[in-house]
């Protein structure tokens, strides 16, 4: 009896764990829906335009830096798993992840300028399009330093098992900025850069929150010069390396898809961008459980506990496939239902219809990867995962599409599914090697 209440307790711990982090992910998209909102109801189209473009700029940077939140929460979980140095430990992941994410925001604010050129240059927007979009991106550009330590600082509460505190930051600097919006653009006639100077000051005062309760949580440690000797340096961009690359090399398969649908004409550009909402949508709770996953096998790791690696890993998987199946059977029951939520264009109803079989492979095909991606997160294993996802990426996504692109735009969606497998199949392949082997601890990269 007492071995199953254990058990049904690990279950819970990871459900309560995950549960808030999928409440913040929904409400992550809702900071760009509230700017949408207020300039969709402007006068110009262009004011819309010129901030969607310059959002676009500044998330794709802020994306691809996403490996500060994932580095940060496998060190703060190892972190926590020390039973000897706990929070000494955790302060030094809190610093260390600081000062990269500071080191990276302070970079942007310096070549904001080659930035935003790059971005018109390959946006090629219109003349009036283009000064809102210098007007809006100008100002959102400050808020960079604090959008880089809200990575470091998501990531790092997420280690310490901090989940709650993480969904109550996005909530306040979401409401904030839904406020200062209404009072930049109708109260005081902002216009674009109300909307921008909204969005800073919401990403500082997450900052601020965060700082906070980070800085509560290790009982205020003050950092340590040898925490940023050469050794410490070394580790901490091999880590962080090996995770940037990592994105890329995801990044360049979704670009990809964007841009070669675009090329195949309006028509699968704009059914790509309805298909991706159901990526979107079963990522909001896979990434979840993935989050709860890295925050409790990066505890085990820190301990050096191989045999609650496993049980963790296998719990985690056991509700990634829970989430995958109902994902699966509810895009088979309402997908159709979904696509007129999203467009109420007969035409493209129809087309993205045609794809609704492969929307409901994508989760029962995808979730492998979200687990071990959160499985390696918590054991810092950034090698792996490196070189796991350019595998996928080049021998898997880029062959798939070159063998079936005769048949259209649907050989994207081929590819994408077989990546986002490959990717399981692998990661997997090494976590059960490691396993065998005893390497699951045996390096941070």
């Amino acid at each position: 009896m007492t071995g199953t209440t254990s058990r049904w307790q690990a279950h819970y711990r990871l459900i309560s764990l995950a549960f808030p982090m999928i409440l913040a992910n929904i409400t992550t998209p809702l900071l760009g829906l509230v700017d949408t909102a207020v300039l969709g109801h402007m006068d110009s189209s262009a004011m819309l335009a010129g901030a969607s473009v310059g959002t676009l700029i500044l998330t794709q940077i802020y994306w691809v830096c996403g490996f500060l939140r994932m580095s940060a929460t496998g060190m703060s979980a190892q972190a926590r798993g020390n039973e000897h140095q706990s929070a000494l430990l955790s302060a030094k992941a809190l610093w260390q992840t600081c000062a990269i994410a500071a080191l990276l925001g302070g970079a942007l604010l310096l070549l904001q300028v080659p930035v935003l050129l790059a971005g018109i240059w390959l946006a090629s927007p219109t003349m009036p399009v283009q000064t809102h979009l210098e007007a809006y991106f100008t100002v959102r550009v400050w808020g960079a330093p604090a959008a880089m330590l809200n990575l470091a600082l998501v990531g790092w509460l997420v280690g310490q098992q901090r989940t709650r505190a993480v969904l109550i930051i996005q909530v306040v600097g979401n409401l904030i900025n839904a406020g200062l919006d209404m009072v930049f653009v109708y109260g005081l006639s902002m216009s674009v850069g109300g909307v921008a100077l909204a969005s800073v000051i919401a990403e500082y005062t997450m900052m601020a929150i965060g700082l906070w309760v980070a800085l509560g949580q290790c009982r205020g440690t003050a950092p340590q010069w040898d925490w940023f000797n050469s050794a410490a340096r070394k580790i901490l961009f091999k880590l962080n390396g090996n995770m940037l690359l990592r994105n890329l090399a995801l990044q360049l398969c979704l670009a990809f898809l964007t841009l070669q649908g675009a090329r195949l004409g309006e028509t699968p550009a704009a059914v790509n961008a309805i298909l991706m909402q159901f990526f979107v949508l079963i990522a909001l709770g896979l990434d979840g459980i993935a989050y709860a996953v890295e925050a409790l096998v990066g505890e085990a790791a820190g301990a050096k506990y191989r045999r609650a690696v496993r049980a963790e890993t296998l719990r985690g998987l056991l509700w990634s496939s829970l989430f995958a199946l109902a994902y699966a059977m509810g895009f088979l029951v309402a997908g159709d239902s979904i696509i007129a939520l999203l467009t109420d264009i007969p035409h493209l109803q129809a087309a993205a219809s045609d794809y609704l079989p492969l929307m409901v492979l994508l989760p029962l095909l995808g979730h492998w990867c979200f687990l071990f991606d959160g499985v390696f997160v918590g054991l810092t294993l950034s090698g792996a995962m490196r070189d796991t996802m350019i595998i996928s990426a080049v021998g898997v996504f880029f062959p798939v599409w070159w063998l079936t692109k005769d048949s259209g735009n649907v050989a994207l969606w081929y590819a994408l599914l077989a990546f986002l497998l490959a990717r399981g199949v692998t990661l997997g392949g090494v976590l059960i090697r490691r396993y065998r082997n005893g390497g699951l601890f045996s390096s941070r990269a």
